[in-house]
């Protein structure tokens, strides 16, 4: 009896100690919740810590690594030096993924001016957020510990430079659920080329699986198999899906698998979906001047028609979505490169703090913008790799921006060294960033931890420091 106790699971416990998981669930309903909670079944909304200022999270994820130098980072010493070699003082130690230590300087590719009443100083290629610029934070001053594509990604997203870490989105599901009673409390868009860190990105790591992040299509479903297969009646699918559940959990009961219970999650959700993510990605209900103001035309897929999306879906309880644009990567030809990419996203970006800001949404929402590193104040030039006037990556000093959620507006934090080779003044890690999103949401990154063999994980590893500058 003793062995037979001691190999029971905490589930097949439930299912036979004469209470059950029925009579839990009861419970619930009874007390005004829901056998799933609000959003994916298990994901519970949850009490946040006193002090939140913000609620949900929409980050603009610009991967590939734009340069803050063609865009934020105006330094007038690079144009007077242009051509020559940097001072071998200045890149003593360096490491670099394709230039020499000896590479020349390169000038900045633009013009700046400044805007607003904050006077903050922005390239002539961000017309679009020049005008919100009094709304946002710079900051001018992160650096990484990562220098190549991939580690730098997930160490932004993930808080780990290797795949298996849960992603921020992640642990904010686990750590105060979703809002959502039809859509996931992840979701991530995608424009652009490929993501060097993959899925890994958004997924759940050790985390349960039902934490991970739910990526979205440009066009058509937005969810791959959500539709109701030909052939089959809502009723005749329940009834499946009722099957298969019984079935699921039986096993899951005689096992405790928690990648069954995963599975059943999943199935509940795409049920709910079905016809919740149609609704959501038609934007036939949206103003004329929104799409303008969006720059969506016809419902063509694109940045800004992500960004349209991502308030939607804020709107309708998800608690964190992702934006995925690629294409930043510019080892040559940085100002073709700035001019496509900033093309590309400017309008979306100012439009979505312009409609938050509208709809009274931007108080307690927060939106970051930013890559995975910056780029380097010397030429990437090689006639074997055919690149001429590009940057490589540089993972000492570079770029980002916030906004609403408990952002104090209309300021610049930080300063480079008047090459922007390096930090110089109120120097942000990435574990900051990570712990001063999760207080803003009221978390305590050192408190939000998961026991995974043997030890407490968090999104901060054993770093991070919330900045206050930053803060309202």
């Amino acid at each position: 009896m003793k062995n037979s106790l001691h190999q029971t699971t905490r589930r097949q416990f439930f299912d036979t100690c004469g209470v059950g998981l029925g009579k839990i669930a009861l419970t619930s309903l009874l007390a005004g919740g829901s056998a799933y909670g609000n959003g994916f079944p298990g994901v519970l909304p949850k009490a946040t810590l006193v002090g939140a200022k913000a609620k949900r999270v929409i980050y603009l994820f610009m991967a590939g690594a734009p340069s803050q130098l063609e865009l934020f980072d105006n330094k007038p010493k690079l144009r007077e030096l242009d051509g020559t070699p940097i001072p071998p003082s200045i890149i003593a130690g360096q490491r670099y993924a394709f230039i020499q230590p000896d590479a020349a300087v390169l000038a900045p590719q633009f013009s700046f001016s400044k805007y607003g009443s904050s006077g903050q100083e922005l390239s002539d290629q961000l017309p679009f957020l020049s005008k919100v610029v009094d709304d946002i934070a710079i900051v001018k001053s992160v650096h990484t510990d990562q220098f190549n594509h991939a580690p730098a990604q997930l160490f932004m997203n993930t808080g780990g430079a290797l795949p298996g870490r849960p992603a921020m989105g992640s642990w904010l599901s686990y750590g105060i659920g979703s809002q959502s009673s039809d859509l996931p409390s992840f979701v991530v868009l995608k424009t652009g080329k490929s993501l060097s860190g993959g899925s890994a990105l958004w997924d759940s790591g050790f985390l349960p699986g039902n934490h991970a992040g739910v990526p979205f299509r440009e066009s058509g479903d937005p969810i791959l198999h959500a539709s109701t297969p030909v052939g089959f009646d809502e009723q005749s699918q329940r009834d499946s899906l009722d099957v298969i559940r019984m079935l699921n959990k039986k096993r899951l009961h005689q096992v405790g698998d928690p990648d069954i219970q995963t599975r059943i999650d999943a199935y509940e959700m795409a049920w709910r979906m079905q016809s919740a993510a149609p609704e959501l990605t038609d934007l036939k209900k949206e103003s004329k001047s929104t799409l303008e103001l969006y720059g969506v035309k016809d419902d063509e897929p694109g940045f800004g028609r992500n960004c349209l999306l991502a308030r939607r879906m804020i709107e309708r309880g998800v608690r964190f979505v992702q934006l995925y644009h690629s294409g930043w990567d510019h080892h040559g030809d940085v100002e073709k490169g700035i001019k496509t990419q900033a093309g590309e996203t400017d309008q979306g970006c100012a439009a979505l703090i312009q409609d938050l800001k509208d709809r009274g949404m931007l108080e307690d929402t927060l939106v970051v913008w930013g890559g995975e590193f910056g780029r380097t104040p010397m030429i990437e030039a090689s006639e074997t790799l055919r690149r001429t006037k590009g940057r490589d990556h540089h993972p000492q000093a570079f770029t980002m921006w916030f906004a609403g959620g408990g952002i104090k507006p209309g300021i610049t934090m930080g300063a480079t060294d008047e090459l922007g080779f390096q930090v110089i003044e109120d120097g942000v890690r990435i574990h900051d960033v990570q712990a001063t999103i999760l207080h803003l949401l009221g978390i305590d990154h050192e408190k939000l931890t998961y026991r995974y063999q043997g030890r407490d994980y968090r999104l901060t590893d054993v770093h991070g420091h919330v900045v206050h500058k930053l803060l309202a």
